[in-house]
C-alpha cells in the first residue's frame, strides 16, 4: 500500500537514530567528567545504532503481514534487538555505558509509539476498485474504504491503491489507465493478491498449475530453522524439567491416569508419529481410535479442571519439546492433526496433504488467526491460513506468530 510519511524509512530509522542514539550521546559528552568514560560511551553508541537498525528491520518485516496492529509489535521488535546486543556485550566482555543502552532502548520504543499513535488517526486504507471481475468479493473485506471507479476517467485523488481483477477481460482504455496509475506511483494490485494480503489466507479454490511452485518453502531456511528448533528445545527441556515433573505429579494426583497423553498424528512429508502432550482429559475416553473421540468439542465434558487451565494457556503442548528433539516437529508450523482426522480431511479437501511440506509446529499461523477447529468447513478455512504460512515461510512470520502466541496464552483465544 502507499505509505504515509510515518511509514517511510527515513522517519522510522532516521528519527529513531537521532532521538534515541545521537541526542543521548551528545548529552553524555556534555556531562562526562572523566575521559576514561569515552570508550564505554562510544561502544554503547555503536551498539545502540546496530540495535536500532536491527529493531527497525524486524518491525518493518513483521508488520507487512495482515491483521497486524503495528504499535503492538514495537516492544517485541526492539526488545529482541537490544537483548541480542546485550548478550553480545556480555559474551565478549566489552565495556559499555548502561545509561546509553537503556536510554536508547526506551527512546526507540517511545519514538515508534509516537509515530504510530499519529498513524492510528489516519489508519483506514482507501482503495479504488475497478467495476469488473471480483469487485463484489473484494469489497466484502472489512477495515478498508472501498471506492468504485465507475469509469476510466474517475478521480483517484486520496486513494492508497487500485484493485483490479487482472484475469477479467479489461477494456483497452482501462489497460492504459492502469499503466498510468503505476507510472504515477499509485500501486495497482490484482484482487487475488490483495485479498490474500488483507486476510492472511491463500484461497485454495483458485490454485492453478503454477501454485505449488509459488508455495514451495525455502529449503535453506528450513535447515537453519531445524537447527535453531533443536537448540532452543534442548535448553527449554533442561530449564523446564523441574516444572514438568511438578506438573506431572499434579495431573496424576488430580485425576486417574498417566501424566502424558500420546496420539498418532500426521507430520512432515505425511509420516505418522506419536505426539506428546500433558493429559487434560479423563483417561477412559481420551483415545484416538475413533474420529469423534479425536475431536475436542466446546465445553467438552472429558476435560478435567486442571486440564482446562492447561489448554487455555497452551501449557499442555509443551511436552512436544520431545517431538522437536526427535526431529518430528518444529516450534512453529501447521498444527499436526490426529491420524484419523487427517485421513478424513485428505479424502474430503483438495490439496490438504500439501500442508505436510513443512514440519508441523506447536503453534502456527492458523492457531493465532483462527483458533482450534475440527468441523470440516472450519478445517477447510484453516487450510487457507496454513497455505498462507507456507507461501510466506520466513523468520518474519515466525516472529509474528511467537508474539501472537504469547497473547494467545494470556487470553486463551481459540482454546477448547
Amino acid at each position: 500500500m502507499k505509505r504515509r510519511k510515518y511509514h517511510r524509512l527515513r522517519y522510522q530509522l532516521g528519527g529513531t537514530l537521532l532521538f534515541a542514539a545521537l541526542i543521548p550521546y551528545l548529552i553524555r559528552l556534555v556531562t562526562i567528567d572523566n575521559a576514561a568514560q569515552m570508550g564505554p560511551i562510544n561502544q554503547a553508541l555503536y551498539g545502540t545504532i546496530i540495535a536500532i537498525v536491527a529493531g527497525t528491520l524486524l518491525f518493518r518485516n513483521v508488520t507487512t503481514y495482515p491483521g497486524v496492529e503495528n504499535s503492538a509489535y514495537v516492544l517485541p521488535a526492539f526488545t529482541i534487538s537490544f537483548a541480542a546486543l546485550l548478550l553480545v556485550f556480555i559474551m565478549t566482555r566489552l565495556d559499555y555505558n548502561r545509561t546509553m543502552l537503556i536510554s536508547g532502548y526506551t527512546l526507540s520504543i517511545i519514538w515508534f509509539l509516537g509515530l504510530y499513535s499519529r498513524r492510528h488517526r489516519h489508519s483506514v486504507l482507501r482503495i479504488g476498485v475497478l467495476p469488473f471481475g471480483e469487485k463484489a468479493r473484494v469489497e466484502q473485506i472489512p477495515g478498508v474504504d472501498w471506492v468504485t471507479l465507475v469509469d476510466s476517467n474517475a478521480s483517484v485523488i486520496g486513494l492508497d491503491a487500485i484493485a483490479a481483477d487482472l484475469r477479467s477481460d479489461l477494456p483497452s482504455m482501462w489497460d492504459r489507465r492502469l499503466a498510468d496509475f503505476a507510472l504515477s506511483g499509485l500501486p495497482v494490485y490484482h484482487t487475488k493478491h490483495l485479498i490474500e494480503s488483507l486476510t492472511g489466507r491463500v484461497e485454495l479454490e483458485h490454485l492453478s498449475e503454477n501454485s505449488f511452485g509459488s508455495l514451495a518453502p525455502i529449503s535453506a531456511f528450513m535447515t537453519v530453522k531445524a537447527i535453531l528448533d533443536w537448540l532452543i528445545a534442548a535448553c527449554a527441556a533442561i530449564v523446564l524439567a523441574p516444572a514438568f515433573i511438578t506438573l506431572a505429579i499434579a495431573i496424576r494426583t488430580t485425576s486417574p491416569g498417566p501424566a502424558l497423553f500420546r496420539q498418532r498424528r500426521i507430520g512432515y512429508k505425511g509420516d505418522v508419529f506419536t505426539v506428546y502432550k500433558f493429559r487434560t482429559m479423563t483417561v477412559e475416553r481420551e483415545l484416538d481410535c475413533a474420529r469423534d473421540d479425536a475431536m475436542t468439542k466446546n465445553d467438552d465434558v472429558r476435560i478435567t479442571p486442571l486440564g482446562r487451565f492447561l489448554r487455555r494457556t497452551r501449557i499442555d503442548e509443551l511436552p512436544q519439546i520431545i517431538n522437536i528433539l526427535r526431529g518430528e516437529m518444529s516450534w512453529i508450523g501447521p498444527r499436526p492433526e490426529a491420524e484419523v482426522l487427517s485421513r478424513w480431511y485428505e479424502a474430503e479437501i483438495p490439496f490438504y496433504r500439501y500442508r505436510h511440506i513443512v514440519k508441523p509446529g506447536i503453534t502456527g499461523w492458523a492457531q493465532v488467526s483462527q483458533g482450534h477447529v475440527t468441523d470440516l468447513d472450519d478445517v477447510r478455512s484453516k487450510l487457507h491460513y496454513d497455505f498462507y504460512y507456507i507461501k510466506h515461510y520466513s523468520p518474519w512470520i515466525d516472529l509474528l506468530i511467537v508474539v501472537r502466541t504469547i497473547g494467545t496464552m494470556l487470553t486463551g483465544f481459540g482454546a477448547r
